[in-house]
């Protein structure tokens, strides 16, 4: 007997199997197809892009998937590889993977069950080609450290050194390259323009030393040792006719001379607050890279009445506000730009200091 729930907020829904009690769980945009799975291998499982881009950067003849949980990776690395071996420490999400796996009708991979670093578990891996290993993490901490990490990546390193030299771990995107001090190559990886994981490659898989990645291109750039010396970086306080946001993978990866140097026309930085970077010019530029653009439309003194009524001549019907305000005057200053507004077209708003940049996305 199935029971189905259905979430329509996250578009998902659940059938539960009432005689092994296992959930068949499906979200358009993370899965591919329906996935077995508990909350927690939901919460935390690669979404397909992601899979399927790590699985053909990996592909090898043998592969070790260490702490696998549901599978939701390691199905792609079967599609690439002629043998994975999944190894998961809960013996409820290794099955949970099992069936995933078939749900994809693969049968090259070995499920085994125990701690990754014990002797049991190492002695049953053969000499593979890599070990990837995606450590569990606290689901929340106020600052990710990439000791925190378990099992901790030294640790999985001595343990299948005699397996092989190369190794692939996934790691909070939210550590910044001065935080990881291992000799790898740091892997930032955004999918449609929001910074989404860490990879970190060892060995043979280090490319670079640092690089950012955007899916779904994909588009990559990298950095071999420093930033290139003739790249000119000019902050501005004022900013040319449009503005560009970067993908957040190259501003975590620091990337931004490598990525000024790619654009065809001179580009400045203009800095809108401590959490938004741009970069500006006065003439139109592309890059698979940057994440939006803007023509600023006009700008004016951070007045929400004055603004309200330059609105209302151009038509517009709706504020974005980009910037950075007091939580709790958002809406009061949100409802004060919009008020009766009734057109159609709707406005980005950025601020720095007093001053309010009124744009339109291109």
């Amino acid at each position: 007997m199935l029971f189905i729930f259905i979430d329509f907020q996250t578009d998902r829904f659940k059938c539960i199997d009432a005689f092994s009690d296992l959930i068949l769980v499906t979200r358009r945009k993370n899965f591919e197809k329906q996935l077995y799975s508990d909350d927690d291998g939901l919460r935390f499982a690669t979404p397909w892009p992601v899979a399927a881009y790590r699985a053909k950067r990996l592909k090898c003849s043998s592969l070790a998937d260490i702490s696998c949980g549901i599978g939701g990776q390691t199905v792609y690395f079967a599609r690439e590889c002629e043998r994975v071996y999944a190894i998961e420490i809960d013996p409820a999400k290794l099955e949970l993977a099992r069936k995933n796996c078939k749900l994809f009708g693969l049968n090259n991979v070995e499920f085994i069950c125990g701690d990754a670093l014990s002797d049991d578990v190492i002695e049953q891996i053969p000499a593979v080609d890599i070990v990837f290993s995606d450590p569990a993490r606290a689901a929340a901490e106020k600052e990710r450290d990439i000791d925190n990490l378990t099992p901790h990546i030294p640790d999985v390193l001595a343990a299948y050194s005699g397996n092989t030299r190369n190794f692939a771990f996934e790691a909070p995107p939210q550590l910044p390259p001065e935080r990881i001090s291992f000799d790898c190559e740091l892997e930032y990886l955004s999918l449609d323009g929001e910074l989404n994981r860490l990879n970190l490659y060892f060995g043979d898989l280090k490319t670079c030393t640092i690089s950012a990645l955007g899916l779904p291109g994909p588009t990559k750039m990298c950095r071999k040792t420093e930033p290139p010396e003739e790249t000119e970086m000019i902050n501005v306080s004022k900013p040319g006719n449009y503005l560009y946001e970067p993908d957040p993978a190259v501003i975590k990866a620091k990337l931004l001379p490598e990525l000024i140097k790619e654009l065809k026309d001179k580009a400045e930085i203009f800095r809108i607050d401590n959490k938004r970077l741009m970069l500006t010019s006065n003439t139109v530029m592309d890059h698979p890279l940057i994440k939006n653009t803007y023509r600023i439309v006009f700008n004016t003194e951070f007045v929400p009445e004055a603004i309200n009524r330059e609105l209302k001549k151009r038509g517009y019907g709706k504020v974005l506000l980009r910037t950075e305000v007091d939580p709790a005057m958002y809406w009061d200053i949100r409802n004060r730009l919009e008020k009766n507004l009734n057109g159609e077209k709707k406005i980005n708003l950025f601020a720095r200091e007093s001053i309010a940049y009124i744009c339109e996305k291109i």
